[in-house]
């Protein structure tokens, strides 16, 4: 069953690529194209309806506004927008200066086509839910060498410096005069860039700007950055990414080095009490009133752990991190890690640290990144000596060192195998009917 979602996801990914080329050939022509299958005009070729002005701003300030104060902001900026965007046919045209054009749809995981022509020492970029950016100007200018520009643009060029996607893997910008086509898939907050049939960020984190701490919100708008120069645009297509793909696209990275743990039939390699499990269609599922944590019947240490799992309503579970084999995993393990429904009524004022993502008790992680109830939701693990971070849905939600706890919900020395450098990785059932599938676990050194 993973197997095949894997070659699902690449076939798609193999035609889509072609489907980019051939598209970007067929924008040289006069007449811009229709959307691709699947795909929504963000454009209507008349004027700029389901568009409105930002520049550089958190959306977690602005999406906090009051309705009359976000009412009055968007009235404003058209305002600037009308001075500074035109439609010349199938082109939106933006003389390099004002506010930038910004969808008025928020979006989350998305595909996202557009066309773009420009002109020497022009800088622009396309913001990702509102966060900057992908990066667009003049591989030419010399001036600009020295912070990168002779690289070309599509890098994710507001991430910290060295960290993958910052610099596109390859120079792909066509001489002035010529339109270029930029291909962006974003699930969570991994990111990848093509432009003109070229691969240039490869599933790379995109950094928050505006909290080089936090999470890049769940949702937000598309925004076409002016910044110094003429720019034109056009085929500005969108499609939205649905729970199944994005999780696919999840899994479809580094598949070579995870081997699965669970074979879809029964529970041969694993052990605890797994009589209180059971085992259909391909997932593992706590039986209902039942529990205890069964594991994976290998001793671990440094290793990655990939699964996907599904909640009911108020479900509660949890991930065993270097188990020992017996005793209560969130204090005699490494940690157990919390699989919770956070949108339930009744854990509406748990600790922080009791939430879904959480080193339970010990460290909080970033609320908000699940999918709905009822829906698979894609998570994976990484645990290196004393660090653990956990990825949700694509979202970085722990990232946490648990030598260095801060403020735990217990007396610290009740968590005594916080320190354990090997054990098993399980889960920890507590009567719900909580399921995964899609088990696998990568070694490290």
């Amino acid at each position: 069953m993973y197997k095949m979602k894997k070659l699902t996801w690449l076939n798609r990914a193999v035609a889509l690529a072609v489907v980019s080329v051939v598209g970007f050939a067929a924008s040289q022509s006069a007449l811009a194209g229709k959307p691709p299958k699947g795909f929504t005009a963000l454009f209507n070729e008349k004027d700029l309806s389901g568009w409105w002005g930002l520049k550089t701003e958190d959306p977690v300030k602005w999406k906090a506004l009051s309705a009359d104060k976000m009412a009055e902001k968007k009235a404003a900026s058209l305002k600037d927008i009308a001075q500074h965007w035109s439609v010349d046919g199938e082109e939106l045209v933006n003389d390099g200066h004002g506010m930038y054009l910004s969808t008025l749809k928020n979006y989350g995981d998305f595909e996202f086509l557009v066309d773009y022509k420009t002109v020497p020492k022009a800088d622009s970029g396309i913001y990702l839910r509102g966060i900057p950016q992908v990066q667009i100007w003049d591989s030419t200018e010399e001036a600009k060498f020295k912070i990168g520009a002779n690289k070309g643009s599509g890098g994710l060029w507001n991430n910290s410096p060295g960290t993958p996607g910052k610099d596109p893997l390859v120079l792909a910008d066509k001489p002035f005069g010529q339109w270029n086509s930029f291909r962006i898939i974003m699930v969570g907050e991994r990111v990848s860039v093509w432009l003109n049939g070229k691969l240039l960020v490869d599933h790379a984190r995109m950094g928050n700007y505006f909290n080089r701490k936090g999470q890049i919100p769940r949702t937000g708008p598309i925004q076409l950055q002016t910044h110094g120069g003429e720019i034109r645009w056009r085929n500005v297509f969108i499609r939205e990414i649905g729970t199944d793909e994005g999780n696919e696209i999840l899994a479809s990275k580094d598949t070579a080095a995870f081997k699965s743990a669970f074979n879809g039939k029964n529970l041969k390699g694993w052990a605890g009490p797994t009589n209180n499990y059971s085992v259909a269609n391909g997932e593992i599922q706590c039986l209902k009133g039942k529990g205890g944590t069964i594991y994976f019947n290998e001793e671990l240490a440094n290793f990655s752990t990939r699964m996907e799992f599904k909640l009911p309503p108020g479900g509660n579970n949890g991930l065993a991190i270097r188990y020992p084999g017996g005793g209560d995993t969130a204090y005699v393990g490494m940690c157990e890690l919390q699989v919770l429904d956070d949108t339930a009524k009744k854990y509406a004022k748990l600790h922080p640290a009791q939430y879904h993502g959480s080193a339970y008790g010990m460290v909080p992680a970033a609320r908000g990144f699940q999918r709905p109830v009822g829906e698979w939701n894609f998570q994976e693990v990484t645990v290196e000596g004393t660090t653990i971070k956990v990825e949700l849905n694509g979202t970085l939600i722990l990232n946490a060192d648990l030598a260095k706890v801060d403020n735990p919900m217990y007396d610290l020395s009740k968590f005594k195998g916080r320190l354990r450098k090997s054990g098993y990785f399980g889960f920890a059932g507590h009567g719900d009917s909580v399921s995964f599938r899609n088990v696998s676990i990568k070694h490290l050194r």
